[in-house]
């Protein structure tokens, strides 16, 4: 049995889509941050996005884990050139594709970026590697994006179902992965 213990990165305070672009992290709650550092197994691997927003708050969290290199693949959905524009913006912009991007997830990407499906793809086997790892417990800080498309995986339910969950800065999302399959046992818990 592998604990992932996915962790979203500190709040960016951005008012617009932010994938690959590099924001950081406000990390100046220092009570929040010791609560989710005293939450998470102390003995734990953890792994992080290569964005400084992810890299930051791993970096707070990491007393007494093992850190492992922080991974591109962790990295949340490139939203292409919608990245940077507001929700107003791109629906102006793109009003069919805005729509269908949140409506029909899969298939559909913005423009340049990349679709539901294909952060999947790059999402699996690194996530594969750690469950099958010699680690029982492995904190990866990562995106909104990221840690929904596991929330997928865990419930077995659609992309649109999974997009439903709030997923707050600094919260923890817990799935079991074991013999018999994943089981999602906390989704946005707030230590």
């Amino acid at each position: 049995m592998t604990r992932l213990w996915w962790v979203r990165h500190g709040p960016t305070h951005e008012k617009a889509f932010t994938g690959w672009r590099d924001v950081p992290a406000d990390l100046s709650d220092t009570a929040r941050i010791s609560r989710l550092h005293n939450y998470l197994p102390h003995d734990a691997a953890l792994v992080s996005s290569d964005l400084l927003r992810a890299r930051a708050t791993a970096d707070a969290i990491s007393a007494g884990r093992t850190r492992l290199p922080h991974d591109p693949d962790f990295r949340e959905l490139d939203f292409g050139v919608w990245d940077g524009l507001h929700f107003s913006e791109v629906s102006d912009l793109h009003p069919d594709l805005s729509r269908a991007y949140w409506e029909t997830p899969g298939d559909v990407k913005p423009p340049e970026g990349e679709s539901w499906n294909e952060l999947h793809a790059r999402l699996r086997p690194k996530v594969d590697v750690l469950h099958r790892s010699a680690y029982e417990d492995v904190v990866i800080v990562a995106h909104m994006g990221v840690i929904l498309s596991q929330i997928e995986r865990a419930l077995g339910v659609t992309p649109y179902k999974a997009m439903s969950h709030q997923i707050e800065p600094l919260s923890v999302t817990r799935i079991d992965v074991g013999p018999n399959g994943w089981r999602a046992e906390v989704i946005n818990h707030q230590p």
